[in-house]
């Protein structure tokens, strides 16, 4: 398995621990910003893809007219599992799909969003030419990245933690992908290359990111994302070594108490 397949794998214990802990630590402010973006538009049907453990499913169902028809997919069937048992506050029709090979017809959707899923596209192109393919005339494209990894704190103090344990070949799963893909022209070089002819708009948008304690970021990061695979590959006590060491480098840079940093991400919209 390369890399990049690594990076896609969420299942295990990761749904569970990535919706407890790391929806809260940092997708849930940027999930309300974009249910709030797309909630000012004019829209009937809705497509969200990558839809993980549904934060912005959740949103969007709390925002959007009763009238909006809302069908959130996911690759991975455990995260989308997890997004259908906590549920929404009215209908949503969960599906299985991967956003490279879209089940659905030419033209179905006047919008189509994704939270923090582009990264983990093995083509992006091709996967929003998929996302253009759906997109009804004047449809809109919205998502979001993270900004880089420096100004996102949280993720920074835990890669760098990790990379004082494994000089020289450390698992670089955070910086090389979540936090990997966030330079303007290379999102609008990929979108023009998806057949979007029109150019993105792209706004910076910086949130906080607030925990009770230093633990709680370092075990979110470590243990729910797919750097755990990397951990885990390395020895049976490599999880449990490096979330300490996060853990301490959380404490040590923002206190032994609540902790606050700062999370940054870019939103991309783009007309078909």
């Amino acid at each position: 398995m390369t890399g990049h397949d690594r990076d896609k794998v969420f299942a295990g214990s990761i749904p569970q621990l990535y919706d407890e802990l790391l929806v809260p630590l940092i997708f849930e402010a940027h999930a309300t910003d974009l249910a709030h973006r797309l909630a000012t538009m004019k829209i009937s049907s809705l497509l969200e893809i990558a839809a993980g453990t549904g934060a912005v499913t959740r949103a969007l169902a709390a925002r959007m007219p009763p009238s909006v028809v809302i069908t959130a997919t996911d690759l991975n069937q455990p995260m989308l599992d997890r997004a259908a048992a906590r549920g929404t506050t009215r209908p949503v029709q969960w599906r299985q799909a991967d956003a490279m090979q879209l089940p659905f017809t030419d033209a179905s959707f006047d919008a189509v969003v994704c939270q923090f899923g582009v990264m983990f596209f093995p083509h992006r192109a091709h996967a929003y030419a998929e996302a253009r393919r759906v997109l009804r005339p004047g449809g809109v494209f919205l998502f979001n990245v993270w900004d880089r990894i420096e100004n996102n704190e949280f993720a920074a103090t835990v890669q760098a933690a990790i990379d004082v344990l494994y000089p020289g070949d450390s698992p670089r799963f955070l910086a090389r992908t979540p936090y990997g893909y966030f330079e303007a022209h290379v999102l609008r070089r990929d979108l023009a290359s998806g057949g979007f002819e029109t150019p993105a708009e792209i706004v910076t948008v910086p949130a906080r990111s607030r925990s009770a304690s230093p633990r709680a970021p370092a075990v979110a990061f470590c243990q729910g994302t797919p750097l755990r695979g990397e951990l885990e590959a390395r020895g049976n006590s490599e999880l449990g070594r490096a979330t300490d060491a996060a853990a301490a480098a959380i404490a040590q840079r923002f206190g032994c108490g609540a902790v606050d940093g700062l999370i940054q991400a870019h939103v991309v919209a783009v007309t078909r």
